[in-house]
């Protein structure tokens, strides 16, 4: 691509307002919803110019379409012009087939998943180290009593012991 060009003026078309698409937020996170449909909503929107013409094709997450479907994956199709990227080259602007959208939603589920599994694991690890030392601070608080008991149990001994010398003057 040469670092200078000469450009023409282009003709100035009524740019069409920006369409914004509001998404309800139900769950926080990067996917939203478990609830999932495997065919994403086509929206499309498309600018001309004198010069090339492109669509390209960009899928987001979104908890819900303008349908109203849930879906993890929404195509908006959109129009540009100049030169394309990395990605022009290796078809991203074609469609993709169900089977793959189908396939990249089970892998999202299942890492969605795995992630969830390892909140439950570290859930449970948590509640097991707090069980263990809930059961030992229970064992010094038994050992605790167990040595005022023995030291009340001696001094019992003592005051009994006291106690046999009394009873001269007790009547027979």
């Amino acid at each position: 691509m040469p670092f200078f060009t000469r450009r023409e003026p282009e003709e100035e078309l009524p740019a069409p307002e920006p369409h914004y698409e509001e998404e309800p937020r139900k769950r926080g996170g990067l996917l939203g919803s478990l609830r999932r449909d495997p065919s994403p909503a086509p929206t499309t929107s498309t600018q001309a110019t004198d010069s090339t013409r492109r669509t390209s094709s960009t899928y987001r997450t979104s908890p819900t379409n303008n349908d109203g479907s849930s879906s993890i994956f929404s195509r908006s199709t959109s129009t540009r012009t100049g030169h394309g990227g990395l990605l022009r080259k290796f078809g991203a602007t074609e469609e993709l087939d169900p089977s793959i959208i189908q396939a990249r939603e089970r892998m999202m589920s299942a890492e969605t998943a795995e992630r969830e599994a390892d909140r439950a694991l570290e859930l449970a690890r948590r509640e097991v180290k707090e069980a263990r030392e809930e059961v030992k601070r229970l064992e010094l608080e038994a050992k605790e009593e167990a040595r005022r008991a023995k030291i009340k149990a001696y001094h019992a001994k003592e005051v009994s012991k006291r106690g046999k010398a009394l009873g001269r003057h007790d009547l027979r």
